[in-house]
């Protein structure tokens, strides 16, 4: 009964930093893209790096930090480079949207910026919890 709850608290906590980062990542990206009209890609890229720095801090300090931390530089670096694979997952969502379907607007690009958050995000809590933020030692 205590793993059940230690899990489903540590799936809350994420999912609230998720919350938080997506927050960021869509906020800013529909910045970037709609009112300074930045470039698609870059629009998605540059948000989702303030948002995985906001959200390692998160992680680690709360939502995790029950769980071993295997050294700052080891961890940090795991934890950027597993996060360049969900970024990377998002940023195909809106490639693909945009460049290989053609669907320049509003919606198609928030609805590429959800759906690549999506899979970006369930990639990320399983690398997480698989990679970075282990469990504690006995």
């Amino acid at each position: 009964m205590r793993n059940y709850r230690l899990f489903a608290r540590e799936l809350a906590s994420f999912g609230f930093v998720g919350f938080v980062g997506t927050v960021i990542t869509i906020g800013g990206a529909n910045l970037l893209r709609h009112a300074l009209t930045v470039a698609p890609l870059v629009s998605v890229i540059v948000p989702t790096v303030a948002s995985t720095v906001t959200s390692y801090l998160l992680n680690r300090h709360w939502a995790f930090r029950h769980r071993d931390s295997a050294g700052t530089s080891r961890e940090f670096a795991l934890f950027f480079g597993l996060n360049g694979v969900g970024m990377a997952i998002q940023v195909l969502c809106t490639a693909v949207t945009f460049y290989v379907l053609n669907l320049h607007g509003g919606v198609a690009y928030n609805a590429a910026l959800v759906i690549g958050l999506a899979l970006g995000s369930a990639f990320r809590y399983w690398s997480y919890r698989r990679w970075v933020f282990r469990p504690v030692a006995l």
